[in-house]
């Protein structure tokens, strides 16, 4: 029995996720509704990254129709399906609008899909949508309804711990590596050898930790000291200054519960370094509360990003707190801050710029999308370092969960390439409080 032609219906949530989409299914068909054209349109104007998604699909779009009308199927390109706009929004039988009773741009949507149920009877017809609730709206009046799977990952590499503990590991070999600090690896991490990886090496009370340097085939033995007046409290934070301060890693995800220490870490980790850039950026994606734009807040830009960029001036003030007024260091952060050498942003004010001789550190990360997070990295000029902070469990937008998000992806695709390092923070040091609160609420 042949398969039956598939027409995968998408709405504005899933272009707005991934500019591309449109040419994500294969050599099936894609169908967009007239209403998502004008919630387009709505989305073109403004400088954050659905703005520029928006814009990149409208000019996609154009530049696909050429001279076709847009209501028949136009050709995606070899190997692809094909493309067109579905004008009506009217079916004959089931109505959306009706049933729901609210002329809402959801419910056309899930309309234009029914139309095409009727239209196209030896076809199935899916609904692509990021939105949850749009999802289960259609399913509920008949129509198949599917999250975007493009750019998903499993969590196989996010959720194992990226410090791996090794038992019975000779007492000499141990010895050693306290002894010289470096030995040769000859199999003392057996199957467990993974490039940038670390590990705690056992035998009975006595124990080290190491990080397995690949480009010399050598086991390194790692002290917890001071960085910028911060000491780590546990193995993962002495594991995640070592990938900060290592300059043969160029690209650090630090994942973490909230109170694990993400963000003081790369901040003191960047402060240790200044010398070696020009600029240290620290940047996180805005994401407003309760759904109320940035625009509507009262007060000029600085009043308006103020509360959201809050929780990384607590560190900066965390990490001078550890100096005296007239200490060499705190000067030196009083310093980089009146010269620019250190800047705190949104993450929409630096889009465009040239990331060359940069320390660059962004927080919340897990908001992202994997498209944003490609950007970001491929911004990245010499003598640059970046940095990805966040929590998978900790997702404040609407359209991203812990499969789909911008961190989980980029640790999925490079674990194990020789510039990346994971460090995955267990332990929460903010305080008993938090740590209760992360385990039982």
């Amino acid at each position: 029995m042949a398969l039956k032609k598939k027409i995968f219906v998408i709405d504005t949530s899933v272009l707005l996720h991934d500019h591309e989409s449109i040419t994500s299914f294969d050599e099936n068909y894609v169908a967009i509704p007239i209403t998502v054209l004008e919630e387009l349109d709505k989305f073109k104007l403004g400088n954050d990254t659905k703005n520029f998604a928006a814009r990149e699909v409208i000019r996609f779009i154009d530049k696909l129709s050429n001279t076709n009308l847009l209501q028949e199927w136009i050709s995606l390109g070899p190997k692809k399906g094909k493309f067109k706009i579905v004008m009506d929004s009217n079916p004959k039988s089931i109505d959306a609008e009706h049933i729901f009773s609210a002329p809402k741009n959801d419910h056309k949507i899930i309309n234009s899909a029914l139309v095409l149920q009727q239209k196209e009877p030896n076809c199935k017809v899916i609904l692509v949508t990021k939105d949850v609730n749009l999802r289960i709206k259609a399913k509920a009046i008949g129509v198949v309804a599917e999250d975007y799977q493009t750019g998903k990952v499993t969590l196989k590499e996010i959720t194992s711990d990226s410090a791996q503990s090794i038992e019975g590991v000779d007492s000499d070999v141990i010895r050693e590596i306290f002894l010289k600090n470096t030995i040769a690896e000859n199999g003392v991490l057996g199957k467990k050898k993974k490039i940038n990886s670390y590990y705690i090496l056992k035998n009975g009370k006595n124990s080290s930790l190491c990080f397995y340097n690949h480009l010399n085939d050598e086991v390194e033995r790692i002290e917890k000291e001071y960085v910028y007046g911060i000491k780590p409290k546990n193995a993962e934070q002495a594991f995640a200054f070592h990938a900060l301060l290592n300059p043969d890693v160029k690209l650090v995800a630090l994942q973490g519960v909230a109170g694990t220490g993400k963000t003081l870490l790369a901040l003191a980790s960047a402060l240790e370094q200044a010398k070696s850039f020009n600029q240290i950026i620290l940047a996180r994606p805005i994401v407003p509360l309760s759904n109320k734009d940035i625009g509507f807040l009262p007060g000029d830009a600085n009043d308006k990003i103020g509360p959201y960029m809050e929780p990384l001036w607590d560190n900066l003030k965390f990490i001078k707190s550890q100096f005296g007024s007239n200490e060499k260091k705190l000067r030196q952060i009083v310093e980089m801050e009146d010269s620019g050498s250190i800047i705190i942003t949104p993450l929409a004010f630096i889009r465009g710029r040239s990331l060359s001789n940069i320390m660059f550190i962004i927080d919340e990360a897990q908001n992202l999308t994997p498209h944003e997070v490609k950007t970001i990295i491929t911004r990245a000029g010499e003598n640059t370092k970046i940095i990805f902070t966040g929590d998978v469990q900790q997702i404040d937008t609407p359209y991203l969960d812990e499969n789909s998000n911008g961190l989980a992806y980029l640790v999925d695709k490079l674990n194990g390439q020789s510039l990346f390092c994971h460090v995955k923070l267990e332990k929460g040091e903010r305080s008993e409080l938090a740590n209760l609160a992360n385990q039982l609420l």
